[in-house]
């Protein structure tokens, strides 16, 4: 059998535990990191750059944009749409004039009125096909609902 050390299960705990749920800390790398809207219900998006509501997993493509971007809030990724809704990341996310930086201690920034890798309204014919893979809600994250 093998002999795991105190350090050993801590580190395969943390890991495990991100796995499972995400990286909280990259809320605080986007304007409204952690007050996403949930286009599922009426709460918040948790993991924001995933698939599953709580994160962990695959990354949605708004994820996928912001890992191209370095993991960081910019102009660029700011200007873009990437779940393709027709509304700017920025705009989905309560900074339409990409004003806002992580260091800001006071930033003007508004409430987030979207997800921006979620494309809204979820039941239309343009987002039925782009929301493939996103789980709502679902007991099971192997079942997307």
């Amino acid at each position: 059998m093998f002999k795991v050390c105190k350090m050993q299960q801590i580190l395969i705990s943390v890991s495990l535990f991100s796995l499972v749920y995400g990286f909280p800390w990259f809320q605080g790398r986007i304007p409204n990191g952690n007050r996403v809207p949930n286009p599922c219900n009426r709460g918040t998006w948790l993991g924001v750059g995933h698939l599953r509501e709580v994160g962990g997993g695959n990354r949605n493509i708004f994820g996928q944009d912001f890992f191209q971007a370095g993991l960081r809030w910019t102009v660029n990724l700011c200007e873009m749409d990437s779940d393709g809704d027709g509304k700017t990341n920025g705009e989905e996310l309560g900074d339409p004039k990409c004003e806002w930086y992580m260091e800001a201690t006071n930033p003007v920034i508004f409430n987030a009125t979207g997800h921006p890798g979620i494309c809204e309204p979820m039941s239309s014919a343009k987002c039925l096909i782009k929301n493939l893979g996103i789980y709502c809600n679902h007991p099971n994250p192997k079942f997307g609902r």
